[in-house]
């Protein structure tokens, strides 16, 4: 089996009960191992979920293939199940097979993974702030590379496709800027932790609205002059909340004045110029473009062009140096 697999990948051959050592370069493992042992089967099951965290395709072979035989392995995290008597060439060729497919996958399963772990923290924060209850901080930083991870490995374009399908307005908008956020940085070519800052605010953004009736959140079409006082409380809000919670400076002054425009006509606080700081530029740029892009039941998406091309007319509101360059990520690639 060895020889058989080393011909197509470095092998390296691990006694059951010994430490595993998963590294980036892990493309695969197979389990020859009797799962009616019981001390093989909680080895394996420590094994299995080791190899499940790197995301890699697992094979075990089965000296019992009944159906019993196959749950079992499955429960325990294998990706495929073969007989132990199958020719090691055969198991080899399967297993490059499984690769090839797992390396093909990986950027749906990345995305899927990135919006379901966003989603859960946005429904805890929402919940939390909806009944007064705290902000867990800690939960929302464990979300941040696995949106990073999924809008890198499989692009934008997918990351948005998922996003609309969201049903909750307010949470398909919060992870479309955080999306779009993501992508920005990465394009700008910031460090981890300046990232993972601004992917951060990107999430938080509108943590506010989750103190604003749902009549006027979802309501299709334009506020009345009414509403939308209501509706521009939001960002004050989320920055109060997330200050008593001890959130940091720059997340706060992006979640407070996201709405902010460069000539001074927007709000809460309607500051101007360089007292808008870089970090909030770059907010309200990705917020405007994930509200214009953004799919309704009463509205399609409108196309990248458009929303560009109205970014770029927003001049003297919008630094026109950042909007080129947030023109250039979105136009990069997919």
């Amino acid at each position: 089996m060895r020889g058989e697999l080393s011909l197509v990948a470095d092998c390296k051959v691990v006694r059951f009960d010994a430490a595993f050592d998963i590294t980036r370069e892990t493309i695969g493992a197979i389990s020859d191992v009797t799962l009616a042992r019981r001390d093989a089967v909680t080895a394996m099951r420590r094994a299995f979920a080791e190899l499940n965290g790197a995301d890699v395709p697992i094979i075990c072979l089965l000296r019992n293939t009944s159906e019993n035989g196959l749950r079992d392995a499955k429960n325990l995290g294998a990706t495929c199940c073969l007989s132990a008597h199958t020719p090691p060439a055969m198991v080899a060729r399967t297993m490059m097979t499984q690769v090839i497919q797992d390396r093909a996958d990986r950027p749906v399963r990345s995305i899927e993974r990135g919006v379901a772990r966003a989603t859960e923290v946005l429904t805890r924060l929402f919940d939390g702030a909806r009944s007064n209850g705290p902000v867990a901080l800690a939960q929302v930083d464990a979300s941040l590379e696995p949106i990073i991870e999924a809008v890198r490995d499989g692009g934008l374009t997918r990351w948005l496709d998922r996003v609309w399908t969201h049903d909750d307005a307010t949470y398909q908008h919060c992870l479309l800027v955080a999306g779009v956020a993501a992508k920005f940085s990465l394009h700008l070519g910031f460090s981890a932790s300046d990232r993972n800052h601004f992917v951060r605010a990107a999430l938080l953004h509108d943590l506010g609205k989750a103190r604003i009736p749902l009549a006027i959140l979802n309501k299709p079409g334009r506020l009345d002059e009414g509403e939308m006082t209501v509706m521009r409380t939001h960002p004050v809000i989320g920055y109060e909340k997330l200050k008593a919670a001890g959130c940091d400076a720059l997340t706060l002054g992006a979640v407070r004045h996201h709405h902010e425009m460069l000539d001074g006509s927007g709000y809460p606080d309607r500051l101007s110029g360089d007292s808008i700081g870089d970090t909030v530029r770059l907010m309200t740029i990705c917020d405007i473009y994930s509200a214009l892009t953004e799919k309704r039941a009463y509205k399609p998406a409108m196309p990248n062009a458009v929303a560009m091309a109205i970014l770029s007319d927003m001049k003297g509101r919008l630094e026109d140096r950042l909007v080129q360059s947030f023109g250039e990520a979105m136009g990069n690639g997919s």
